[in-house]
């Protein structure tokens, strides 16, 4: 589906709601996009839509072009934007087609910047996105909160395969959120839950000790268990009595012949009085808990400090080949979900379909190559014996 027609199919939901930011990656992305200037030796983007998509045209994005490079672009929005009273919906698409094996695959909402100035040092609002490295292969969403990046408590797997994916984020003004994944809930909860956004409403008594008869031991031994009179008697060790001397051994050179010992089955090991509860015990002993002076309350945790102005894409892969594309920012779910539908919905399952072609093509490609290399080497192999 060609951009234009995109815009069209929108355009009856769009007085619901604000759009803030939109970028299709169109032919001329680079108009808006700046390539920051702040560090040098950052990897080149290259507008693709990759060896397999859904549309060639309509799938292109930016895709990272170099191996083991810091890659920092950003752009403006029309104008600056906030969420006070209403929700935050950020959505992209991601395709990892070269099979990432350590990299970020975020992107970051940001205040007003110089564009040429944006690095990793850039202070934002969110990053949203997928890191991958290894055994970790999870979606971050990390909130900017009085000059600390707060991290998720959770972290929920991100797509591990070849394929575009869709992550959307919705923010809401009761401090809630949820995040989607391919269209379908994949997380939800409470701010002040899942982030530490605020100190701890409570803290220990520094000034309270424990009491010096406090009785922490739950089991005590039994008093009542007798140590049997036999317990004991037994070494733990036994002469094996299945050995035989060599007949070869010389006790003038090898000493007198003394038979190996062996654990001895009929051993029982230190006695120890059997366990019972203890009736002095008073539990886990543990500080009583005071107002923490530190304690602020904040009902607007959801809520972007400063004027929001721009979107960064700032990663760091060892392989690179990731292609982001159709990044939107409204504040209303269904207008997120009109230009998904449009985009990333209508051209996944063809992008699938020709990736398994494609796939399936190397599949058997490789298979005829291994076959004719064995081939090979039977056929030299019959020549040598023949020669022989």
């Amino acid at each position: 589906m060609h951009r234009a027609l995109l815009l069209a199919s929108t355009a009856a939901v769009l007085a619901n709601g604000e759009v803030f930011f939109k970028e299709t990656f169109d032919g001329s992305w680079a108009d808006r996009w700046v390539v920051s200037k702040k560090k040098e030796g950052l990897g080149q983007f290259t507008h693709s839509a990759g060896e397999w998509y859904g549309d060639a045209e309509a799938d292109k994005g930016l895709q990272t072009s170099e191996d083991a490079k810091f890659y920092a672009i950003s752009s403006k929005a029309a104008k600056t934007f906030g969420n006070k009273d209403k929700p935050l919906v950020v959505s992209f698409t991601l395709k990892h087609a070269q099979g990432i094996d350590c990299g970020g695959g975020y992107i970051k909402i940001l205040p007003e910047i110089e564009l040429e100035d944006f690095d990793g040092e850039t202070p934002y609002y969110m990053m949203f996105g997928p890191d991958i490295c290894g055994s970790t292969k999870k979606i971050h969403l990390i909130f900017g909160y009085k000059g600390e990046n707060l991290l998720w408590k959770k972290t929920p797997m991100c797509g591990d395969d070849k394929l575009s994916h869709l992550y959307t984020v919705i923010v809401n003004p009761d401090n809630t959120y949820e995040l989607q994944m391919d269209g379908e809930k994949k997380e939800s909860g409470s701010l002040e839950e899942d982030w530490s956004f605020l100190k701890p409403k409570q803290i220990d008594d520094a000034s309270d000790k424990k009491p010096a008869d406090w009785v922490d031991e739950a089991q005590m031994d039994d008093p009542e268990d007798v140590k049997p009179a036999d317990w004991g008697s037994e070494p733990e060790k036994v002469v094996d009595p299945e050995a035989e001397k060599p007949e070869d051994w010389d006790e003038e050179d090898d000493g007198e012949w003394e038979a190996p010992m062996i654990a001895n089955p009929n051993y029982k090991g230190e006695w120890k009085a059997k366990k019972i509860p203890n009736p002095a015990y008073k539990g886990v002993w543990a500080p009583k808990q005071i107002p923490n002076p530190e304690y602020e309350a904040d009902s607007d945790l959801y809520l972007a400090r400063q004027p929001l102005s721009a979107v960064g894409i700032d990663v760091w892969q060892v392989k690179s080949g990731s292609i982001f594309d159709n990044i939107i920012i409204a504040d209303n779910i269904d207008e997120v979900k009109a230009f998904n539908d449009a985009t990333w919905g209508a051209n996944h399952k063809a992008e699938k379909e020709m990736h398994d072609k494609i796939e399936e093509a190397a599949k058997a490609k490789a298979e005829e190559e291994a076959k004719a290399a064995s081939a090979s080497a039977s056929s030299e192999e019959e020549e040598e014996e023949e020669e022989a």
